[in-house]
């Protein structure tokens, strides 16, 4: 497990972002706390120069079980407690949620619980389940985030698509009436069904926009250029990724059944950027492929843009 991931589980089998520990079943909310080691308190202390003068208009926010400094916020900054800012998915959500994957990164500034939606959508022949990942900071970067994350379930692709029609990340700041406006957030109730539906409609079109072999190679170039300016270690790294990702949409046994078009496309895209092995494997880098699922992923968006494009 990498070095910033200080605890985490998972449910069943092994989740597409490759970090955790396996439990046994789907827990609760307050469950799933204890299994992610998140079980604890955040706490504001004042904040002191060297020489012991006091800054004012500053908080320290510390964890209650070792006292870990988790970053200086300003004293408008309000905590939400793990345990609150997850207590409110049961309620949005309410019978059938299922809560897979949960835990803490950066040294405990930020935490997250990621709950499966009782809903599932079959699009284009594909069974494709909605996921909500709630996100919570508690070092000022950011507040409160609930993004929708759709799954296509045969091979954990995430299709997280920028669609201009539909947003699918709620947000709300750490500042006075914060909790308050978490407990009001239906509006993602009705964010992940509109997303959800739109989807629908953009992979319909996907799906209807025909790609010749020679398309897709020159989008794929796009990507992962091989020109004689180059270095010979970089031209190297680009011929393995333009294979690997070549593999990805003319092998892959999940889209044996699906056209030579944009839904392919983007698909061996996803697939790609969800799960192929670096170049360069850095202690964070799983973690940083979890962040680009709440805050979206810049291959899986452009392969949207390019095919739109050449509608």
């Amino acid at each position: 497990m990498s070095a910033n991931v200080e605890t985490m589980f998972y449910v069943r089998e092994k989740p597409w972002h490759g970090l955790g520990t396996q439990v046994k079943e789907a827990p609760t909310s307050s469950e799933a706390l204890i299994y992610a080691g998140l079980n604890w308190q955040v706490t504001q202390e004042d904040v002191y120069t060297e020489n012991g003068r006091k800054i004012f208009g500053y908080k320290v926010n510390t964890r209650s079980t070792d006292e870990t400094a988790l970053g200086i916020v300003s004293d408008r900054y309000k905590v939400v407690q793990n345990e609150d800012a997850f207590r409110f998915t049961d309620d949005l959500l309410g019978e059938g949620v299922v809560y897979e994957t949960a835990g803490a990164l950066q040294g405990g500034r930020k935490a997250w619980m990621l709950a499966r939606m009782p809903e599932k959508y079959i699009i284009a022949g594909d069974e494709i389940t909605p996921y909500m990942v709630v996100m919570n900071s508690h070092d000022g970067s950011s507040g409160i985030k609930v993004a929708m994350t759709p799954i296509r379930v045969v091979c954990q692709n995430t299709l997280n698509l920028a669609l201009n029609t539909a947003k699918r990340i709620w947000t709300t700041k750490h500042t006075e009436n914060v909790m308050s406006r978490v407990y009001e957030a239906k509006e993602t109730l009705s964010l992940a069904g509109q997303y959800m539906g739109e989807l629908g409609r953009g992979i319909d079109e996907l799906s209807q926009i025909k790609l010749p072999d020679r398309k897709v190679l020159e989008f794929m170039q796009e990507f992962f250029p091989v020109t004689t300016d180059m270095t010979d270690a970089q031209r190297k790294n680009n011929m393995r990724l333009l294979e690997d990702l070549k593999s990805r949409y003319w092998d892959a046994p999940d889209l044996a059944h699906v056209g030579k078009n944009g839904y392919r496309f983007v698909n061996a895209v996803s697939d790609f950027a969800t799960h192929a092995a670096p170049i360069r494997r850095t202690e964070n880098y799983r973690e940083n492929l979890f962040l680009r699922t709440v805050e979206g992923n810049p291959l899986i968006d452009k392969a949207y843009k390019m095919v739109l494009a050449a509608a």
